[in-house]
């Protein structure tokens, strides 16, 4: 069997087969270490343990993020990799956060529910945008980050051996989430409809629904769905949508919506819900971030919104996980919910991103590097198949095992001064090949690391061949 692991490249075939004999599987380690090393206390310093990784880790492999954020740090280079902004939130936001920090009854334990400030804050918010009013005691729940909310909702429905269908690119945790409650993720590619050697849009990259019917099966019990999507920008029609719906009715799935980037998309397109459609509030489960709306990624705030059948699960779950939600933190996010109407933020917001991703188009226009023009998010795939890097590249033994576009990734941050993330990350093994020429660039950051971003592609120009 292929090796298997979560952060990184995924043998398709190889993991189902081998998941349907036992819930967990020993996979073997490919990382740095084989093994734990722990010195036995109770007897001489020399006499040491071997401890076996559990089977449920033993198979992850080297992150993106460990292999490239350090390296955009080490190397002092423009980083529009990880997708986090380096740039403080609004004013009024870190305004919201003293206020809370400073109350001082809010400094305890939550309930698991969730704090009912954020509750009635994110009913307020998102009831006009479900057409519908929101419970927010019974189908509104504050979790740990959106990562821990889709954990939840994994750990609360996932038996061993139950099939998660994950549409690719997807983001890179889904599979952890899945594996380590014992389910089984299986794969369908988006892909470009076009020439990827010249611009396109992101509405180009389409999902064949034929190909999605023939992966689901009696074991099929979630689908997991991302609009506006991680990485490819792409915002998903109503008529997308409803063949999702569809499927999911006919197969009786539950529909995970991942939304997290939901109010950041660029005119023309707008952002629709699939939980709006008829016959699909009951089973899915829409996905919310504090971080990626506000700005503020390190506060791990994220919320659930769905039917309280689906909700309650959660919650039941996400009380064993980590029992409440940060509560000043919660606090904080209610208050920048009341104030982001009286701010005008939500429409600055897709003001100044729509900037920042012209400033970044123009920047790899000028070069001539073909890429994907985003609907929605803050990150745009560009293709690099046309660039000529080095034969024999003195590469890291992390880098010499991976796809293309990790070689094309690292070569770029030590010579061109750009930190870009390769999207084979998001892919499994077998689909690997559909990324391998391109690469994702974050436009969440200050104008100054874009211009430094924009200045160093220049010298990629001499590289890409006419």
């Amino acid at each position: 069997m292929k090796n298997f692991h979560s952060n990184s490249l995924v043998s398709c075939a190889g993991f189902l087969a081998t998941i349907k004999k036992k819930p967990f599987v020993k996979f073997p380690s490919i990382l740095l270490s084989q093994r734990i090393m722990a010195t036995n206390t109770k007897n001489s310093s020399d006499n040491k343990q071997l401890f076996e990784k559990s089977d449920r880790i033993a198979h992850f492999k080297q992150d993106v993020w460990s292999i490239f954020t350090p390296l955009a740090q080490q190397l002092k280079a423009a980083n529009l990799g990880q997708g986090f902004m380096d740039f403080p939130p609004p004013d009024f936001i870190i305004e919201a956060a003293t206020r809370a920090i400073n109350n001082r009854n809010d400094h305890q334990y939550s309930h698991p529910k969730g704090r009912v400030n954020l509750k009635s804050a994110l009913a307020k918010s998102y009831s006009p945008l479900f057409n519908r009013t929101l419970d927010p005691d019974l189908e509104i729940l504050p979790t740990a980050g959106a990562n821990e909310g889709l954990y939840a909702i994994f750990a609360a429905f996932v038996n061993p051996g139950d099939e998660v269908i994950l549409i690719e690119p997807f983001f890179d945790q889904y599979i952890a989430n899945i594996t380590m409650n014992g389910g089984v993720p299986v794969f369908v590619p988006l892909r470009p409809q076009g020439d990827t050697n010249k611009i396109m849009s992101s509405k180009d990259w389409k999902l064949d629904i034929n190909e999605l019917r023939s992966k689901l099966t009696s074991k099929s019990k979630i689908i997991v769905f991302n609009t506006p999507h991680n990485p490819v920008g792409k915002v998903f029609s109503i008529e997308e949508m409803a063949e999702i719906n569809k499927l999911a009715e006919e197969f009786n799935l539950i529909i995970i919506s991942d939304e997290v980037y939901d109010r950041l998309y660029y005119e023309p397109d707008v952002h629709e819900r699939i939980a709006n459609l008829p016959g699909a509030w009951e089973r899915t489960i829409t996905v919310g971030s504090g971080g990626k709306t506000f700005g503020t990624t390190g506060w791990r705030i994220g919320w659930l919104i769905g039917p309280k059948h689906l909700i309650g699960a959660a919650l039941s779950a996400q009380t064993r996980i980590v029992f409440c939600v940060n509560t000043p933190l919660q606090e904080s996010l209610a208050i920048a919910f009341d104030l982001a109407e009286k701010h005008d933020y939500f429409k600055n917001m897709i003001e100044e991103y729509t900037r920042r991703r012209e400033k970044l188009m123009k920047a790899l226009t000028d070069i001539g590097l073909p890429y994907t023009i985003p609907q929605g998010s803050y990150f745009i795939l560009a293709n690099t198949a046309k660039v000529k890097v080095p034969e024999n590249y003195p590469y890291p033994d992390v880098i010499l095992q991976r796809p293309r576009d990790f070689k094309v990734c690292y070569w770029m941050a030590k010579e061109i001064g750009v930190v870009a993330i390769p999207p084979s990350e998001f892919y499994c093994e077998e689909n690997a090949h559909l990324a391998e020429n391109f690469i994702r660039l974050a436009f969440c950051k200050t104008d100054k690391t874009l211009d430094e971003a924009a200045k160093n592609l220049q010298k990629l120009k001499k590289y890409i061949e006419k």
